[in-house]
């Protein structure tokens, strides 16, 4: 059985994001809020790991491995790499902080959205914005249509919609964005390039046929073998992997379609660094 550690945040419940973010840097672990926390998924995710023997437990703050299968324990690790985190997380957002964190050189997101708004409804630090701050690094002051503050680059692989202000951003030299009918075939190691890189999942990559269970499904999306094969792509290179947007609206299908890609990345990024 592979053992690591789910993050579910250890920052305040009633801390800001930009709170969140600097906590998260400040703990140098891929620390994250939870925002309302009411829906199921990182729960769900847990819960679905088990049933495919990956044991998995809540992070509560920084430290050694614990035992994973107590759920009271802390455990803040990936015990393959005590400087790579695996994390679980209700919203889009919150990539961002673990991000900040782990401060890796690349963004690599699987998401059917592009996430580039400089606001939505003058909300900064919102979901629809999230890869800007990652790009931006974090802070709205900083954003550029011109150059990245953040990340040296990002690739959004399966983005199917975004509104004007976001596709003008995506055509900035530090945006690379992959359409559904293309990812399988992009030459992602090469886009690499030996860097190193957080990824992110959002389920709604995967076309919600396979993964309904997600709060902004779109159609046309990605097949579960070509989220595998991207995860097994960037494993060997990641600092830190993140599965988001999970919900319980359906039986099941988005939290074992996200589990499973949780023990890829685990068994991928132990298997890389051998």
């Amino acid at each position: 059985m592979t053992e690591f550690a789910v993050n579910t945040g250890v920052v305040a419940p009633d801390a800001s994001v930009p709170d969140g973010i600097a906590k998260a840097a400040e703990l140098g672990v891929g620390a994250v809020e939870f925002f309302e926390f009411d829906r199921a998924d990182p729960a769900a995710v847990r819960e679905a790991c088990d049933q495919h023997d990956v044991s998995v437990a809540a992070v509560l703050h920084s430290g050694d491995a614990a035992n994973v299968d107590d759920r009271d324990a802390p455990a803040a690790v990936n015990p393959y790499d005590h400087e790579t985190v695996v994390t679980a997380l209700e919203d889009a957002l919150e990539s961002a902080a673990a991000v900040e964190a782990v401060a890796p050189e690349v963004f690599v997101c699987l998401d059917a959205h592009l996430d580039l708004r400089r606001d939505l409804d003058g909300n900064e630090h919102s979901h629809a914005t999230v890869t800007r701050r990652i790009l931006d690094g974090g802070d709205p002051a900083e954003s550029s249509d011109d150059a990245a503050a953040g990340v040296e680059a990002a690739v959004v692989l399966g983005a199917r919609t975004g509104s004007p202000e976001e596709w003008d951003r995506a055509a900035a030299a530090d945006v690379t964005v992959v359409a559904p009918e293309d990812v399988a075939e992009f030459d992602l190691r090469s886009w690499l390039d030996g860097r190193t890189a957080y990824l992110s999942v959002d389920v709604d990559a995967a076309d919600p046929g396979f993964a309904p269970g997600t709060g902004t499904p779109e159609p046309f999306g990605l097949e579960p073998r070509v989220l595998r094969d991207v995860v097994r792509t960037v494993a060997p290179h990641a600092a830190g992997f993140d599965v988001v947007e999970v919900n319980d609206r359906d039986d099941g299908q988005a939290a074992s379609l996200a589990a499973k890609l949780c023990r890829e990345f685990v068994y991928s990024h132990a298997a890389g660094r051998e």
